[in-house]
Parts: structure tokens; C-alpha cells; sequence
């Protein structure tokens, strides 16, 4: 029995050619939608994924746009809008000490290195140089916590703990 990860939404088809559009999921779409990569089709209502191998991958505006072998124009594609594309925990790519899949990281309950709570990941952004953890603190309160080395000195994915460093007025 396969676990599967989402890494992107068909959301439109793009040009006449069959190219599709995707809102990606993933924190590696270059690594993941490398021409020659398998990827899978989930359709809602069909209980079986449909096998694809993408052929080509550029980046337009905020999607990613993919072609698949064998599907060659838009006729072809346009039936899989709405369809969400997966990949298998085997397709998952080893990743550095220091790297950690989005959904390790979510859900993961964060202190201080004294020991204080401070809340749980409840979203990652990625604005540049530095992700950003959205910990949702006691209250409901929002703290945004760069993932840089100053700050972050241990990751638990397994205990799904995390200990931080705050600098000063990192934390309300």
C-alpha cells in the first residue's frame, strides 16, 4: 500500500499543445517535475491513479506548466482538470541533514530552548533566502519564526518537536 503526497492541482489546460497548468504543492518542483519523472493522476470519483511521464516543465507567472508523454494536444488533457497529482513515499527524495519536507514540519509543537511552549507550525511560507514558520501561539496569535541556524537548533520530525533560540522580539 503506497503513502501518497500531493505536489500539485491540474488546474487548467494551457495553449493547444497539451500542456496543462499546476498550482504546485511541492517544495522541489524542478526535482519533481523533471522531464522523465513519473508522476500520478488522481481523479476524483476514479478509484485507480493514472501513470504519467512528464516530458516537459517551465514555470509561467505562479504555475507550473507540464506536458506528459503520449498526451499530445489539448483535447487529450483537458479531461484531467481537477485531477490532483501525487507521488509515492519511494519517489520521495533523500533530503540533507538540514532539510525537512513541509508536512514533517507542520503540526510539529515548538519551545524554547528554557522549555516554554510556544505553539505549533501551522504553515510554511517561502519568501526568499529563508522559509518562514506561521506558529500558532497560545490566544490564536500568529509568531513568524525564520528557519535560519540562529534560531532553529532542533528538529524532531519523529517526536514532532521543535526547539528555537528566539532573538529578541522574535516572540510577543
Amino acid at each position: 500500500m503506497h503513502k501518497w503526497f500531493n505536489v500539485g492541482k491540474i488546474v487548467n489546460t494551457h495553449g493547444i499543445k497539451g500542456e496543462v497548468r499546476v498550482i504546485s504543492k511541492t517544495d522541489f518542483p524542478e526535482e519533481r517535475y523533471a522531464p522523465g519523472n513519473e508522476i500520478y493522476l488522481f481523479m476524483p470519483g476514479e478509484t485507480e491513479p493514472t501513470p504519467l511521464t512528464i516530458e516537459t516543465h517551465r514555470v509561467h507567472k505562479n504555475f507550473d506548466l507540464l506536458t506528459f508523454k503520449g498526451y499530445e494536444n489539448m483535447n487529450e488533457v483537458e479531461k484531467m482538470k481537477g485531477g490532483i497529482l501525487k507521488i509515492h513515499e519511494g519517489q520521495l527524495t533523500e533530503l540533507e541533514d538540514d532539510e525537512f519536507y513541509f508536512h514533517e514540519i507542520i503540526g510539529c509543537l515548538v519551545f524554547t530552548t528554557k522549555g516554554e511552549e510556544v505553539g505549533k507550525v501551522s504553515e510554511i511560507l517561502t519568501p526568499g533566502a529563508n522559509d518562514v514558520w506561521v506558529i500558532k501561539g497560545k490566544g490564536g496569535k500568529e509568531i513568524l519564526i525564520p528557519y535560519i541556524e540562529q534560531v532553529v537548533k532542533k528538529v524532531d520530525v519523529k517526536e514532532k518537536v521543535i526547539l528555537i533560540e528566539p532573538m529578541e522580539g522574535l516572540l510577543p
